[in-house]
């Protein structure tokens, strides 16, 4: 932050280092933390650093130090005993940070304070699977219409899932406190002027402007009106010579329908009578040959 960076190496022991006098060491902990697996550390708003690594039982621990005296931590607490390294990822609008664990399927959140215990534990959010890397949304690309003040890009191994933190409000305004002037995607200088020991506060955005009010994020479902799709006198008119012509057409198909009809059964009669003659032929033959 400003004018320092803080450099854990993969061993547990980091420095906070200036760029006044090419990158001198004015700050350095030899054993942040006991053990001998990877720390992280990250500057908080107010200058101290926020650190997490393992005790040399493996616990996972979390610390908060004063980078001008950092003989003692100013809070320190155990976690639990697994192996992935805790990843902190800082929102400093709401000086909250997240912890997500590379093999854990849980994200703890802590708010950080100037009262003691100074670090305190808020909740735990849990998934099913576990998380292979995690990636942190920048607070200017949060949805401030559905309270969003956190998202996350949880790694699988074969996807990305998105994962939304929301603070339920039932007031349907802007929230003021929870999106705060926030930094922009403006730098406030260039790296060279940093090296140069100059410093600058981050230029801040105002996320107001990505609000919609509730009245016009509404959807209006319009029905229409079945009146409205009435055919009128004209169609009326229309439709009805349509309807006529439809029935003329269909009157004459039947005629010449039943005219078949009445040719069939004609023709049927007509056969049957000449059967009957050779029946009566044939009956007086025989009757004369049995004489």
């Amino acid at each position: 932050m400003g004018p320092h960076l803080s450099t854990p190496p993969s061993f547990p022991q980091f420095e906070c280092v200036s760029c006044a006098s090419w990158l001198s060491v004015p700050q350095e902990k030899e054993k942040a933390h006991e053990g001998a697996r990877p720390m992280r550390a990250i500057f908080l708003a107010d200058g101290n650093v926020f650190t997490t690594g393992f005790s040399r039982m493996s616990e996972r621990q979390l610390a908060l130090w004063n980078p001008k005296n950092m003989e003692e931590p100013i809070a320190l607490h155990e976690m639990d005993t697994s192996n992935g390294v805790l990843l902190p990822f800082y929102d400093p609008d709401t000086s909250i940070i997240y912890l997500c664990g590379k093999g854990d399927s849980s994200i703890r959140y802590f708010e950080i304070t100037d009262e003691s215990p100074y670090v305190h534990y808020l909740n735990t959010f849990s998934s099913k699977e576990p998380q292979r890397g995690m990636g942190y949304m920048p607070k200017r690309g949060l949805d401030v219409n559905k309270c969003e003040i956190a998202r996350f890009f949880k790694l699988h191994e074969r996807k990305c899932e998105p994962i939304i933190m929301t603070v339920p409000r039932k007031s349907d305004l802007f929230q003021d406190d929870l999106y705060p002037d926030t930094a922009g995607p403006e730098a406030a200088m260039e790296a060279e002027e940093w090296f140069e020991g100059k410093n600058a506060d981050p230029i801040l955005i105002s996320l107001k402007h990505g609000y919609i009010p509730g009245k016009n994020r509404d959807l209006k479902v319009v029905k229409k009106n079945i009146l409205d799709s009435k055919p009128t006198a004209n169609k009326k008119c229309d439709l009805i010579n349509v309807s006529k012509k439809t029935a003329d057409t269909s009157s004459v198909q039947n005629e010449a329908k039943l005219d078949e009809i009445l040719k069939e059964i004609k023709s049927i009669k007509d056969t049957i009578c000449n059967q009957d003659e050779r029946i009566s032929k044939l009956e007086e033959q025989m009757a004369k040959i049995a004489a």
